[in-house]
C-alpha cells in the first residue's frame, strides 16, 4: 500500500498511463489487421493503402515508448514483402 503521497500519485499516473498506452496498442493493432485482411483477400490496392496508414501508427508507438523499435521494423518490413508480393 502506498503511504508517501508521491507514491500515491505513481500510482494515479500509472494508472492514466496505462490505459492511454492500452488504447494506442490497440489502434496499432486495429491497423495492423487491416493491412493483413487486405493482404487475404488479395487486393494489392487495399493492401497498400492500409499499408501506408499503418506505418506513421506504428512508428508513433515507438516514440510513445509503447512499442519496441525492432519489433515495429521487423513488422513494417514484413507487412512490405507481402504487399510487394501480390500480384
Amino acid at each position: 500500500m502506498a503511504n508517501t503521497p508521491q507514491a500515491k500519485k505513481r500510482i494515479r499516473r500509472n494508472d492514466r498511463r496505462a490505459e492511454i498506452n492500452g488504447a494506442r496498442v490497440s489502434r496499432i493493432r486495429t491497423f495492423v489487421k487491416k493491412v493483413e485482411s487486405a493482404i487475404g483477400a488479395g487486393d494489392k490496392a487495399a493492401a497498400a493503402a492500409a499499408l501506408a496508414a499503418a506505418q506513421p501508427e506504428m512508428a508513433r508507438g515507438v516514440s510513445k515508448g509503447v512499442l519496441h523499435k525492432n519489433t515495429v521494423s521487423r513488422k513494417f518490413a514484413r507487412l512490405t514483402k507481402a504487399v510487394s508480393a501480390l500480384a
